[in-house]
């Protein structure tokens, strides 16, 4: 009993002075239980829309008040004509549109009844499903306290009529194999030549540290390269889901958000000394923010302001986005230059990092 005694304070003793270990016991539940508690709803809150009120009489004006009085919409800006909901829907500025006719309230007196067109974007069928409910039961409690009087909501999905599955699901799968793969197995190799003490025999050739570096990512940029191709055949001839936009364009953001991934696994490689703490990271660090913070299954609207925050430092949810633009809605690179400025700037940090850190290493 006491040779057990003194086992079980030895065990304590090696977790108690080890930080990561503490860090990984009780640090790591109360950050899961904080983002998942405010992350997974299925609720939509605070989601961005736009009001066109051409009737501009008293019944529409109630009305909008009662939309703005609604937790769940944020009434982005007024626009003036039906092109400027376009514009607003291709730049994902917005995620639905309500459109008053002219003499809406005149038909609510003469004829007791009037119409409302409702628009809403599809590309995230979830979500565009939940806004439409949530308009048209505002809609059907105005009208239960202005009775006789009947408004039938007119409801237009954009850009998915169908409200299939696959027009989300397949930019999100991309974002998510992508960001897997091209991590965890550049992080993976590099570290095996640091395990195996190969990696000071490659830095003493003539070969250079940058040579060694791109060796290395080569490979896992052109086998990405094969499953992007391989998703895209997949979601046009099995799911039945067009590419409306640029394949090239596709394919060059695509290359782009690989090598963002690659410079993350080697500056995982850089940091970490063990392959078994590289996949870890790798799959854990990156798989949970994919999930989370792209937008792929939870909007990112609907989180706290600094979860909001956090969610812009993913490079998945940008990427994200720029599938969504391209294959589902066929925009140009002039709705993604954005986008694609970020995935750029967060390569070129990433790059920086490693290779001042990786030279301070093995100096």
């Amino acid at each position: 009993m006491k040779q057990l005694y003194i086992f079980i304070r030895k065990e304590f003793a090696h977790v108690l002075r080890d930080r990561k270990t503490l860090l990984i016991l009780f640090g790591l539940p109360v950050v899961q239980i904080l983002i998942f508690g405010f992350a997974l709803t299925n609720e939509v809150r605070n989601a961005k829309i736009v009001i066109y009120d051409q009737a501009q009489d008293v019944a529409s004006q109630q009305l909008i008040s009662k939309i703005e009085a609604s937790r769940y919409f944020d009434i982005a800006y007024a626009v003036m004509d039906r092109a400027g909901i376009e514009a607003a829907f291709k730049k994902g500025d917005i995620r639905l549109a309500v459109i008053f006719p002219q003499g809406f309230n005149n038909d609510l007196l003469h004829t007791h009844h009037a119409q409302i067109q409702v628009v809403a974007d599809a590309a995230d069928p979830n979500t565009a499903t939940t806004l439409t409910s949530y308009i048209t039961s505002i809609i059907q409690d105005y009208t239960a306290a202005q009775e006789p009087y009947q408004i039938t909501p007119q409801i237009r999905f954009l850009y998915n009529p169908q409200l299939k599955g696959a027009p989300n699901f397949v930019p999100g799968v991309m974002s998510l194999v992508l960001m897997l793969v091209c991590v965890m197995m550049t992080a993976v190799s590099i570290v095996r030549e640091k395990e195996t003490g190969t990696m000071e025999v490659l830095l003493v050739s003539p070969f250079s540290p940058l040579m060694v570096i791109i060796s290395k990512a080569i490979p896992y940029l052109l086998l990405s390269l094969i499953n992007v191709t391989t998703i895209l055949l997949l979601s046009t001839f099995v799911l039945k889901l067009p590419i409306n936009g640029s394949i090239p364009l596709l394919f060059a953001e695509s290359t782009l958000f690989i090598i963002t991934c690659l410079t993350l696994g080697i500056f995982i490689s850089v940091k970490t000394n063990s392959q078994q703490v590289a996949m870890l990271i790798s799959l854990m660090g990156m798989m949970l923010p994919t999930i989370l913070f792209s937008g792929f299954m939870f909007p990112v609207e609907n989180m706290p302001l600094p979860l909001q925050l956090i969610s812009n430092i993913v490079p998945s949810k940008w990427y994200y986005n720029i599938v969504k633009a391209i294959m589902i809605k066929g925009l140009g690179f002039s709705a993604i230059w954005k986008e694609t400025l970020i995935l750029v700037g967060i390569t070129v940090i990433l790059l920086f990092v490693s290779f001042k850190s990786f030279k301070i290493r093995l100096s």
